[in-house]
């Protein structure tokens, strides 16, 4: 299988090419230049395997929640991309690949990812590494006061992400002794999409061009006075 995995919903800007199992990542922390940065990086993945785009199979993207403008820009990128090829997308959520990551780089199973939603709330989700190797929700994604997360009803559980380092205190508090440890530095990657997306795809579970759309949580950006 060849799949192209992008990622901006964060400060970080990735892409990454699943080719016949191998991933290539390309990562950059760049604040307000995902616009400028993602097209070449996608381009040097692809020359590097000296493939073009429409040998892909799909193109997956971080659906979000995350950054507004950044969530968008892998949206707007990715259709671009899949309508010029003809190709399928893959949305894949960004807690889910948080989750994810933390199991490939610490093999913890039980993950409780977060981020910062500002206005002194969090995104969340969690999630449970299966005998695949790849985690799958058992909550429903939301977005809540860091005090409303709802605590798992089972211990072990591993906290991931930038939500933990805004709220962790809260967070530690809401998890108590059902909480193993914490990663505040976890943050979604584009090597991380690609592996799920390779198995959403075998699934089926792929959408046109013109139907991929981000996924907020919260379409409130601002609160009114």
């Amino acid at each position: 299988m060849k799949l192209l995995a992008i990622d901006t919903s964060g400060d970080a800007c990735s892409a990454a090419l699943l080719l016949d199992g191998r991933v290539d990542q390309l990562l950059e922390t760049a604040p307000r230049r995902h616009g400028e940065r993602l097209l070449p990086m996608m381009q040097t993945l692809l020359d590097r395997a000296g493939i073009q785009v429409t040998d892909l199979d799909a193109i997956a993207f971080g659906r979000g929640p995350g950054s507004f403008t950044g969530v968008r820009i892998a949206v707007a990128v990715a259709q671009g991309a899949a309508f010029g090829a003809d190709l399928p997308l893959i949305p894949v959520s960004t807690l889910r690949a948080m989750a994810q990551g933390q199991y490939r780089r610490g093999a913890q199973r039980r993950l409780l990812t977060a981020l910062d939603a500002r206005m002194g709330e969090v995104y969340w989700g969690c999630f449970e590494v299966e005998a695949d190797g790849l985690a799958n929700a058992c909550c429903e994604e939301a977005v809540s006061p860091p005090d409303r997360v709802e605590r798992p009803s089972s211990a072990g559980w591993y906290g991931v992400g930038p939500g933990w380092a805004a709220h962790g205190s809260t967070l530690m508090a809401v998890l108590g002794t059902g909480l193993q440890g914490v990663n505040p530095e976890g943050i979604c990657e584009a090597h991380d999409i690609a592996r799920l997306a390779e198995a959403d795809l075998r699934a089926g579970h792929q959408v046109t061009p013109e139907l991929a759309a981000p996924l907020y949580l919260r379409d409130q950006v601002t609160r009114k006075a």
